[in-house]
């Protein structure tokens, strides 16, 4: 598939577009995000199981949230079920790009403890009592450990952006959904880094009156990703 190329003030209008289609049933918008919060906050009530659940199912929710953009796009409407419409087809495919993506976050998590040193791991998974003099010791590694950390996740969140549209959209295999949405992110990284960058304000500025702001942010957000989606991926035709 041909991956196009965008000029940078994409990634402004990607969030202005994608408010537009959020203002077209924004009451049906909050309903399905709440309801996806609400599922991601009873799973986290599982220690350590819930948390690896939703992150194997986030890319199904995803999946389902993206069906309800395209159904809006093309002049319908935005149903509830659309929260669940991934677990309908492919749906193995989806588990897998979130599996990845576990395993992914898995391997992170442990570079950065590697790198933090055994002070920091004390401190953090036992609560271990540091004094003056090791806390700016792991000061240091933990800011090491983070910039090592964050490094490795930019790609690996490059490979999940775009994977669950190409899999539900475009039947794609879950590897190669994964390899085109990483060439795609890549090949767009001003637009992205742009996006990024006003996404930081606009959640900065949605917290202040006590986070309800994001209650419009989060779903222009996934409407966001569709929009962006459909402008890199011209060629897409319709697959689910």
């Amino acid at each position: 598939m041909q991956v196009t190329q965008v000029d940078a003030k994409q990634g402004w209008l990607w969030i202005v577009h994608g408010f537009a289609l959020f203002r077209r049933v924004p009451l049906g918008w909050i309903i399905l995000c709440t309801t996806l919060l609400l599922i991601a906050a009873t799973l986290s009530l599982i220690p350590m199981a819930g948390q690896f659940v939703f992150t194997l199912l986030s890319p199904v929710f995803l999946a389902g949230l993206m069906i309800g953009c395209r159904s809006l796009e093309q002049g319908g409407g935005l149903e509830f079920s659309h929260l669940f419409a991934g677990f309908r087809s492919n749906t193995a495919s989806l588990i897998t790009i979130g599996g990845i993506y576990l395993v992914g976050q898995v391997l992170i998590l442990g570079v950065f403890m590697l790198v933090g040193g055994d002070v920091l791991m004390g401190l953090l998974l036992e609560g271990k009592r540091v004094d003056e003099n090791e806390l700016k010791s792991v000061s240091g590694d933990m800011l090491t450990a983070s910039l090592v950390a964050l490094t490795l996740s930019i790609p690996l969140m490059m490979a999940a952006w775009f994977a669950p549209l190409l899999v539900i959209f475009k039947d794609m295999p879950p590897l190669e959904a994964m390899r085109l949405s990483f060439v795609a992110c890549l090949k767009n990284i001003i637009a992205f880094q742009i996006y990024a960058v006003i996404l930081v304000v606009l959640t900065v500025i949605a917290t202040m009156p006590y986070g309800l702001g994001l209650f419009i942010l989060v779903p222009t957000l996934f409407t966001s990703i569709y929009v962006s989606f459909r402008d890199i991926f011209v060629d897409t035709t319709d697959a689910a």
